[in-house]
């Protein structure tokens, strides 16, 4: 008798098991993140209880907030479990950190008019997929980047943002201090002498590259 309950509570929990994976949640530390989702049919159904269902948003391949909305979420911890993400716009977006390097399957990303950003990770792998637009972040001086000589090349930032494989700089004033020009090369990687109206990338001792135009007077 007492073999035969076992086995019954066995075939039980593996009946479960299917249930409990659907179940799996992300955590949404952010209540009007996760008010959004909610309202989007992304959620689990529970306000406010900062969990949202896993495969409600695993899917899904396109985020844009609307200004009302990204100027009220100042935390959007949950993004790395959007892994199909491929489009992300974030105006006005009031959150300080943001970590995108679990979302690999990115190829659009709209930053903008975002003061309280100070840090940036893009460093997932796949930077040369990916489109951005950077503009009138006032407090973003680094984003960590793939690689640092092609985003660069490719991505315009405002003047203030430089990249880096490693933002760990304290402040744009200890990076200008402490940082040392390596070498200074061309658009076709050789190194060279500073040339006149022509872009030259000057490389740092920190990783940092900045993208120059010395203008003939």
């Amino acid at each position: 008798m007492e073999k035969r309950l076992t086995m019954k509570k066995l075939l039980l929990i593996l009946l479960c098991l299917p249930l409990l994976t659907l179940a799996q949640q992300t955590y949404v530390p952010d209540d009007n993140f996760e008010a959004y989702l909610e309202a989007n049919g992304m959620g689990n159904g529970i306000t406010n209880d900062d969990y949202v269902f896993t495969n409600a948003i695993d899917t899904l391949t396109k985020l844009e907030f609307s200004f009302s909305t990204s100027n009220s979420i100042t935390d959007l911890t949950g993004i790395e479990n959007f892994v199909n993400l491929s489009f992300l716009d974030l105006p006005f977006i009031a959150v300080t950190s943001l970590d995108l390097s679990n979302n690999t399957a990115l190829t659009f990303l709209r930053i903008c008019n975002s003061q309280q950003m100070t840090d940036l990770n893009l460093q997932n792998g796949f930077n040369s997929s990916l489109d951005i637009l950077l503009y009138g972040n006032l407090n973003l001086t680094c984003v960590q980047v793939d690689n640092v000589i092609w985003a660069t090349s490719n991505w315009q930032p405002d003047n203030w943002t430089y990249f880096s494989t490693n933002c760990n700089t304290t402040s744009l004033v200890d990076y200008a201090r402490n940082k040392k020009l390596v070498k200074v090369i061309s658009v076709l990687g050789r190194e060279t002498k500073e040339i006149k109206d022509d872009p030259l990338f000057y490389i740092y001792d920190d990783g940092t590259v900045n993208k120059r135009i010395v203008i003939k007077q």
